[in-house]
């Protein structure tokens, strides 16, 4: 599997410090645009849509794990981002863990040359599957730098 390959250095972060679900949001569709990921044209549209998700169902689940997924009309292909909170942050999450590790997807609300929605829900159970992996979650907190992040899922792609 190569979904690993929808995770820039670039947007990912060892580092989120927002004290706040919706800040930290904030910072990680900020760095989403920031890497070129994401056309800034969208973050508007991108945050809305992510703390609508929220309110509707926690994406906090479990395991200091929070995975905010949407669609958004007009992208064309995935932005992906993996991001560490090393302090923690309050998500609302099942558990009632603060969140560490964060998997944001943002996807095109419909198939397109770029985008396979059967191959999006691949990536999906397969980012769950790696949630859930207690090895994972520790690595993520030992990461130094954002390619060290992108190195783990590359490590982790037959998870």
């Amino acid at each position: 599997m190569t979904f690993w390959k929808q995770f820039k250095p670039k947007a990912c972060s060892v580092s989120l410090s927002a004290t706040t679900k919706e800040d930290v949001l904030r910072e990680v569709v900020d760095n989403l645009v920031a890497s070129g990921v994401l056309d800034d044209s969208l973050s508007t549209k991108a945050y809305t849509a992510l703390i609508e998700r929220e309110r509707m169902a926690t994406t906090g689940v479990g395991m200091s794990v929070a995975i905010p997924h949407v669609k958004l009309a007009g992208l064309e292909q995935t932005a992906a981002a993996l991001s560490v909170h090393a302090a923690g942050v309050e998500w609302g999450s099942v558990d009632g863990d603060a969140v560490h590790v964060v998997f944001t997807v943002i996807r095109p609300d419909k198939a397109g040359d770029r985008h396979d929605p059967e191959q999006h829900l691949e990536m999906m159970r397969w980012i769950a599957r790696l949630s859930r992996t207690a090895d994972f979650r520790r690595f993520c907190l030992q990461a130094r730098t954002r390619t060290d992040l992108v190195e783990l899922l590359k490590e982790m792609a037959s998870v």
